[in-house]
């Protein structure tokens, strides 16, 4: 149990560093109400899932990445000027982007990173197996998407043109909800994929399911 609890120390420093002076501080409080619940929610049912540490360095990595967002708001990271200094170009202009894409890449990674997570619950908590075990965590990739959406949508409502603009984070774009989803669901997809091939070539899975079935012999 100690490493996640040293990935969790590291959160919540960087959740701190993060917390000084954001430039929009209801939308910094907005970005973060979820992943807040979402931490509380691992910690209160950590013994009855009992996530692996590949899991709970996957699901690290992805709240890095949100934390960041939240603190620049989505659309102001300044990813482009980070990658000037490294290389002397931006990236956006190398692969011919006109917006900040950083929500797009969180969005990507909200599939990529939590899908094994998502799969280790169903393992555990419903006993999936087989092709399900993989077609779970996508279907739950997509229909989280699609609250997150909502809840957005609702965010935009509440609070207006300003805050709820810079929350919502689609800058123009009329199918950035549709686009967001297709991002988290091909994220989950191809870590999936990606999840199986490499069970498949270490015979996990298949050692797996006979551990499932002397458990029930016995």
């Amino acid at each position: 149990m100690r490493y996640p609890l040293v990935l969790l120390a590291i959160l919540m420093v960087l959740f701190a560093l993060l917390a000084i002076e954001p430039p929009d501080r209801v939308t910094w409080a907005l970005e973060n109400g979820m992943f807040l619940a979402g931490m509380l929610l691992l910690w209160t049912t950590r013994k009855q899932v009992a996530f692996s540490n590949t899991a709970f360095t996957l699901i690290f990595a992805f709240s890095v990445l949100h934390l960041i967002g939240a603190h620049y708001t989505y659309t102001l990271v300044p990813y482009d000027a980070w990658w000037e200094a490294l290389t002397g170009r931006t990236l956006n202009s190398l692969f011919g982007w006109e917006r900040n894409n950083y929500d797009r890449l969180v969005h990507l990674a909200f599939g990529f990173l939590l899908a094994y997570p998502m799969r280790e619950i169903f393992l555990r908590l419903v006993a999936a197996r087989g092709v399900a075990s993989y077609v779970l965590p996508i279907q739950m990739t997509l229909s989280w998407s699609a609250l997150y959406e909502l809840i957005e949508w609702l965010g935009a409502i509440v609070f207006g043109e300003g805050t709820g603009a810079a929350y919502v984070g689609s800058q123009g774009d009329e199918w950035d909800a549709q686009k967001d989803m297709a991002l988290a669901g091909g994220g989950a997809l191809a870590a999936m994929l990606l999840t199986a091939a490499l069970h498949r070539r270490r015979g996990r899975d298949t050692q797996l399911q006979r551990s499932v079935a002397r458990r029930e012999r016995a």
